[in-house]
């Protein structure tokens, strides 16, 4: 625990998990300082880390890697105010969520975007992965019956884990050229889902850093 000197985020255009991180910054009230890489030229990122994906935080003389490994980073550097449950049965079941969200639930979107990216896209598989995609939404329809938020009545790490990529379902800039981005908003429309519309509105009210 204690203050950080100067903090920087590396980052690209419109990148979901490097959203997760701003809005955890933010609810920590945290500054930080912005450095967007292009998106096609990840040499800086590479350098900085060894490995070219983002965000990455340098923090001081630390260098974090990886959106979740970073929102994890916060909450031991500054755990108030907190992120994941204190109780560490709680805090066990909040990473199974973590580790579902990002290891099976991304896996639909990522199918289809690499399928329509390619010269000749499976349309079963696309098919298959859609259904499952707009299918998860009654998972999180259920998750917020009868509090705010994704793990209860406060705003956690699941929010910010799982909100930058649901929110594409209701909103959406044109000048968005992202594949990925275009499967989240077309697949997760919460029309049928009112209490997913509504938290992804609450959400979108909150501060990034």
């Amino acid at each position: 625990m204690g203050s950080l000197h100067r903090v920087l985020l590396y980052s690209v255009p419109i990148s979901t998990n490097v959203e997760r991180v701003t809005l955890a910054l933010a609810h920590k009230g945290l500054a930080v300082e912005h450095v967007e890489v292009p998106y096609d030229d990840r040499s800086e990122i590479l350098r900085i880390s060894g490995q070219e994906l983002v965000p990455v935080l340098v923090a001081d003389a630390e260098v974090v890697a990886d959106s979740t490994a970073i929102l994890e980073w916060l909450e031991e550097r500054f755990p108030e105010p907190a992120l994941f449950p204190r109780d560490p049965a709680r805090r066990a079941e909040t990473m199974v969520f973590v580790d579902w969200f990002n290891r099976v639930w991304k896996r639909a979107p990522n199918v289809i975007a690499d399928e329509l990216e390619g010269d000749a896209p499976d349309r079963e598989l696309v098919a298959r992965h859609a259904a499952e995609l707009r299918g998860s939404l009654d998972v999180f329809e259920a998750l917020l019956d009868g509090r705010d938020y994704l793990w209860g009545d406060r705003f956690s790490v699941a929010d910010c884990v799982a909100f930058p990529f649901l929110k594409f379902g209701l909103l959406w800039t044109d000048d968005d050229p992202y594949v990925f981005h275009a499967v989240l908003r077309d697949h997760l429309r919460p029309d049928s889902h009112p209490r997913v519309a509504a938290w992804i509105r609450r959400v979108d009210e909150r501060p990034r850093a």
